[in-house]
C-alpha cells in the first residue's frame, strides 16, 4: 500500500516516517458500536474496528477512500508536490495511531480533516521559522494576467497570486483565510478543526483581512488585478 507514493504499509514493516512507533493501536481502549451513529459510514465504522484489531487490509481501504480529499486539503497548504505527499503520510500515520481516539461521533473524513488542518497547520509554523524571501517571486506574472480579459483570467494563476499572498502572513491568520476562502468553512468549523474558541476566530478573520489588504496595497495588486478585498 502506497500513500501519495510513499510506502507505508503494512505495520510489520514500519510507517515510512522517521521514528514512527512500530505498534498497533491498542483495540482495547475502541469504543466499539456503543456510539456509532448513523453519520458514520457503515463502511467506515467496520474498517476502522478491523484496524484496530491488527487488520492492515481494513486500513488501507481508509486510506484509499479518503486519500485524496486529504490530498486536495493539504494542496492549500503547499503547492509542492513532493512536501504535500509527506504532509498527506503524516496524515494518515497520525490517524493510524489515534484510531482508538475515534468515537463515531462525526463522518470519519470530519475526523480526518481534524487531523490534516493540524498538520497543515505546524507545517506552516515550522515553516515561518526559516529565514523568508520578502519578495513575491510567483507575481512576475502579474502585468500579463492584470491585461487579460476577466472571463479569460486563468483560476489556476489567480490561486497561485493568492496563496503567494496568504504566504506574507503569519500561520493563525493564514489558516482562517485559507479555511474560509478554499475550504469554505465557518467560524464554528475553523474553531472545531483547531480546538479554538470561535471568538478567536471572529477575530483572526478580521485580523487577517486587515493585513492581506494592506500588503496587497504596498504591492498594488489590487488596481494590477481588479480585486477587492
Amino acid at each position: 500500500m502506497t500513500i501519495a507514493g510513499c510506502q507505508c504499509w503494512p505495520a510489520e514493516r514500519g510507517i515510512g516516517l522517521p521514528g514512527a512507533k512500530r505498534s498497533r493501536p491498542d483495540p482495547v481502549a475502541f469504543p466499539g458500536p456503543i456510539l456509532y451513529n448513523c453519520s458514520v459510514e457503515h463502511a467506515d465504522w467496520s474498517d476502522v474496528a478491523a484496524s484496530l484489531r491488527g487488520d492492515d487490509d481494513a486500513y488501507g481501504r481508509l486510506v484509499q477512500r479518503y486519500e485524496r480529499p486529504i490530498t486536495g486539503l493539504l494542496w492549500r497548504f503547499t503547492r509542492d508536490p513532493v512536501q504535500c505527499e509527506e504532509l498527506v503520510q503524516q496524515v494518515f500515520v497520525e490517524a493510524y495511531f489515534s484510531l482508538k481516539t475515534y468515537r463515531g461521533e462525526a463522518p470519519l473524513l470530519h475526523w480526518l480533516r481534524k487531523i490534516a488542518t493540524r498538520t497543515g497547520y505546524r507545517f506552516w509554523r515550522e515553516k515561518a521559522k526559516e529565514p523568508q524571501e520578502r519578495s513575491l517571486p510567483e507575481f512576475d506574472a502579474l502585468e500579463e494576467i492584470a491585461a487579460a480579459e476577466e472571463d479569460r483570467l486563468d483560476p489556476a494563476e489567480a490561486a497561485a497570486v493568492l496563496h503567494a499572498l496568504l504566504s506574507r502572513l503569519s500561520p493563525d491568520d493564514r489558516l482562517v483565510l485559507t479555511l474560509m476562502y478554499f475550504e469554505e468553512c465557518g467560524t464554528k468549523e475553523i474553531a472545531e478543526r483547531m480546538g479554538w474558541s470561535r471568538a478567536k476566530v471572529k477575530t483572526q478573520a478580521l485580523r487577517a483581512r486587515r493585513k492581506m489588504k494592506e500588503i496587497a496595497e504596498r504591492e498594488h495588486l489590487l488596481e494590477r488585478l481588479g480585486w477587492t478585498l
